[in-house]
């Protein structure tokens, strides 16, 4: 029985990491279509989007069923009763890439970021990606040390965001009002996004160490 629950939790942990690469994909895509001005790539995110949705689903089923037959006690029951929050910011991480989708399939074919802004959003993908990329392996090995790194590293979206706001607020700006508004929103998804990798960071130290480092201004409700 004991066997049985061990490898039930193990099976829990891979399913995490394995929607968390799905965000990645999501991320990587949507900062793709974004940029590229492509449709075709835009959609794919958008209908990759129910993948992600049947796998949360899926894994709240799964934890469920494990709090109710087995009663997991101590450490086993953090890491299920974790895992569902943890879960449920993959869930919203996966969102967060179909609003930058949407926006791209919205202007299109007109490119969605004006060319002054560009580099920034651009970096932002790359900086969404890499901390979803780290995510995914935090999860997979249940790894407090490298999530501890993951929640102090949490400095480069902020800067970036900073300097989009720096761009749209340039007097050299004649992109007018409604592409402001996209930049804006766009920094803030890319901002979102990767203060969900944070708040997991936080629920794999609680995991490890029944400790719950406190929320970092972003994400208090």
């Amino acid at each position: 029985m004991r066997t049985h629950f061990a490898d039930s939790l193990d099976d829990l942990s891979c399913g995490l990491a394995s929607m968390c690469g799905l965000t990645v994909t999501a991320m990587s895509e949507a900062t793709s279509a974004l940029l590229d001005a492509d449709l075709r790539t835009a959609e794919r995110v958008l209908d990759a989007n129910t993948d992600l949705d049947g796998a949360a689903s899926d894994w709240e089923h799964k934890a469920f069923s494990l709090l109710a037959l087995q009663a997991p006690v101590a450490h086993d029951l953090r890491f299920t009763v974790g895992g569902l929050h943890i879960a449920a910011s993959l869930h919203r991480m996966g969102a967060l890439a179909v609003h930058i989708a949407k926006i791209a399939r919205l202007r299109h074919p007109a490119p969605a970021v004006p060319l002054e802004a560009r580099a920034v959003v651009a970096d932002m993908g790359r900086t969404a990606v890499a901390r979803a990329t780290e995510t995914q392996l935090i999860l997979r090995h249940v790894d407090s040390a490298r999530a501890q790194e993951l929640v102090a590293a949490d400095t480069v979206m902020d800067e970036l965001r900073r300097r989009l706001f720096t761009v749209t607020q340039a007097q050299q700006w004649v992109h007018g009002v409604q592409a402001a508004v996209d930049v804006t929103l766009l920094g803030r998804f890319y901002e979102r996004f990767c203060d969900h990798t944070v708040e997991i960071g936080r629920r794999i130290i609680f995991l490890e160490t029944g400790r719950l480092l406190a929320r970092p201004d972003a994400l208090l409700p």
